[in-house]
């Protein structure tokens, strides 16, 4: 088992920065960040791979978002820079302990509670 929570959210402007974290209760085996506005799909962000350090992004914010992490803390962070209006959503860390990693589905066994990004034009 592994408690995720997040912080970090919060309003900003468009062309604006936020830095979401999330602290894991022990390691991973890896985790990502999704979104969700009400009344559409859950959007997967993006993921890292604790070993390694992989990530992946999703097309809508390569470029914009870099997803990393610090290993002796247990903590993966989102910086997001050059926010938009459709970025604002409610956003939750993700996690799963062993392979696979199946944030590649969209699914993961472990969330957290979520952190609320807002975007104003």
């Amino acid at each position: 088992q592994v408690q995720l929570v997040e912080s970090g959210g919060g309003s900003v402007q468009a062309g604006g920065s936020l830095r979401l974290s999330c602290v894991a209760s022990r390691d991973t085996y890896c985790m990502g960040w999704f979104r969700q506005v009400p009344g559409k799909e859950r959007e997967g962000v993006a993921r890292i791979y604790r070993e390694g350090g992989a990530t992946f992004y999703a097309d809508s914010v390569k470029g914009r978002f870099t997803i990393s992490q610090d290993n002796a803390k247990n903590t993966v962070y989102l910086q997001m820079n050059s926010l938009k209006a459709e970025d604002a959503a409610m956003y939750y860390c993700a996690a799963d302990l062993t392979r696979p990693c199946r944030l590649v589905d969209g699914r993961a066994g472990y969330w957290g509670q979520g952190t609320q990004v807002t975007v104003s034009s």
